[in-house]
């Protein structure tokens, strides 16, 4: 299988670029396992090779994996995977039926910052939870002390065990030791850190708090669910930016299958809307400024959009091996397939925009499964909106069945906590069977040819693929920008039928060239 890939390194089944030289001409090259070579020969098969135009620099030599038969479905049900349970904290509450009213609504929950002062920043807005009470959840003294990242977490984390049947008196009859958590974050306790920082220059060492460092580290979510909830399982967390919740989701379901866990907690928290987390994507030019209508800020696909727009929250999914949860009589909502991640090592944001060619095999399967609606990443910036559409249009031949909406056009981009919080919107999207719309499209770029459900929700009609049974429900796919993770669900049956069609969550561009043989090297379900 495939391992996990992330800041530039790659496994061994994948070839990356040596990217790119800095300002003194010195190049960033970032691999692991490969060779440099001056010149190489390299076979048409097997082989791929990839030039750099800029002088003096090196290709690097990688061999792709062997081909493998193709895919067959996982019939283990102490392999296959189920989601049994769902919890989050959103801009719009921490009712996931609520949650996904208000995105079907088409409401906006992007409003003024007033959590600090930012009247003398050129970003004055942001997806900003209001009224989050964690009452019942976590006690006072500690509910005080947590960085809002934890709060979340705890809140989402325990909201999604109780989804599942699994309070406290329910865990307590139950091996905690077979029960993981894996709850990630892009940026960990920020405020936490910002605010120990600050003590230490203008007050010296010694006024810095004693939670300094166990508030700002990232594996802290995962740390106090775990604590809260007597969870003994695997438990530590994931830092992959955009892709964190999905990189989560894709390693606890090996948890589950390699025998480590029969039930993991998991998904992605952030709370980024402060001084420092607003301030330093200023600085990285990223963010919408359309201070004077910040509903109307984020606007994915469209010709006037100007940067992202800042959110928070956590999403949260309890993942089950099947033989567990129908052993105890869950409430199976949806079934986790497989997934893949790998990395661009292109640029630190910015999505290659080639797409490249995506292989026969891949595109004939990804048909024959039925796609027909994609969650798109979405952030409503200028190059990764297009490119995401760019690769889209290259792996499907006709999107005109295909409806891809973005979540953050209403809810703005959660960094860790995004794929945690649409990962629960797609779900929503299966069991409702109701898409919600992108709002603010208003004047769509020309190139993205696909129905992005401008503005109003749409009963989306099925559109099953060939080979599977008129009955399979819908099959989505989530897409983000430069760090990829895939993952697969489909819609549940209690029966479990051998027909039913998969849901892709994709989080995080890379070269589309690499996605069969990441897809022959994992044993997916397509």
């Amino acid at each position: 299988m495939a391992g996990i890939v992330v800041s530039g390194s790659c496994s061994s089944s994948l070839l990356f670029r040596n990217r790119e030289a800095g300002a003194n001409g010195a190049s960033l090259a970032h691999y692991t396992g490969l060779r440099a070579v001056d010149t190489m020969q390299l076979p048409s098969s097997g082989i791929t090779r990839l030039s750099c135009s800029a002088p003096k620099r090196r290709t690097i030599r990688a061999m792709a994996s062997p081909a493998v038969s193709a895919p067959k479905r996982e019939e283990d049900p102490k392999k296959r995977i189920v989601i049994s349970g769902m919890g989050l904290v959103s801009v719009f509450g921490n009712d996931i039926d609520h949650f996904y009213n208000k995105l079907l609504a088409g409401e906006s929950g992007i409003t003024q910052i007033d959590r600090f002062d930012a009247t003398n920043y050129s970003v004055r807005f942001a997806g900003q939870i209001r009224d989050f009470s964690s009452k019942g959840y976590i006690d006072g003294k500690n509910d005080r002390r947590l960085d809002d990242c934890w709060r979340y977490c705890l809140v989402a984390g325990r909201r999604a065990l109780d989804d599942a049947n699994l309070g406290s008196q329910v865990l307590d009859k139950m091996d905690k030791t077979r029960i993981g958590v894996l709850v990630g974050t892009g940026m960990g306790g920020l405020t936490a850190f910002s605010n120990g920082v600050e003590a230490l220059i203008q007050k010296g060492y010694k006024k810095i708090t004693p939670f300094f460092i166990p508030y700002s580290i990232t594996n802290m979510g995962s740390a106090l669910l775990a604590i809260d909830t007597g969870l003994m399982g695997p438990n530590y967390s994931i830092s992959t930016a955009c892709a964190t919740a999905n990189y989560c989701f894709y390693a606890a379901a090996n948890h589950i299958r390699r025998g480590e866990a029969d039930i993991m907690v998991v998904g992605g928290t952030e709370a980024a809307i402060m001084p420092t987390g607003i301030g330093g994507f200023i600085a990285c030019r990223a963010l919408s400024q359309r201070n004077d209508e910040p509903k109307r800020a984020s606007r994915p696909w469209d010709k006037e959009r100007d940067g992202f727009v800042m959110g928070e929250g956590c999403g949260i999914l309890v993942m089950e091996s099947l033989e567990h949860a129908m052993k105890r009589g869950a409430n199976i909502i949806a079934e986790y397939l497989g997934g893949a991640v790998t990395c661009d090592a292109h640029h630190m944001t910015d999505p290659r925009s080639d797409g490249l060619g995506v292989s026969s095999c891949i595109l004939k399967s990804l048909e024959d499964a039925g796609v027909n609606y994609v969650n798109a990443h979405a952030t409503s910036t200028l190059a990764g909106d297009l490119a995401e559409v760019n690769a889209i249009k290259k792996v499907f031949k006709n999107t005109s069945e295909i409806k891809m909406n973005g979540t953050k056009s209403m809810i703005g981009h959660g960094l860790g906590a995004a794929g945690g919080l649409e990962a629960i919107a797609t779900i929503k999207a299966i069991t409702t069977g109701w898409v919600h719309p992108t709002i603010n499209q208003d004047n769509l770029e020309p190139d993205v040819t696909i129905d992005t459900v401008p503005n109003v929700k749409k009963q989306h009609e099925v559109n099953v693929g060939k080979h599977f049974n008129p009955q399979s429900l819908i099959h989505l796919a989530l897409v983000d920008t430069t760090r990829w993770s895939f993952l697969l669900l489909s819609n549940h049956e209690r029966n479990f039928p051998s027909h039913r069609i998969p849901l892709i969550i994709v989080r995080n561009a890379f070269s589309w060239e690499k996605l069969s043989e990441i897809l022959q090297a994992l044993h997916l379900i397509l």
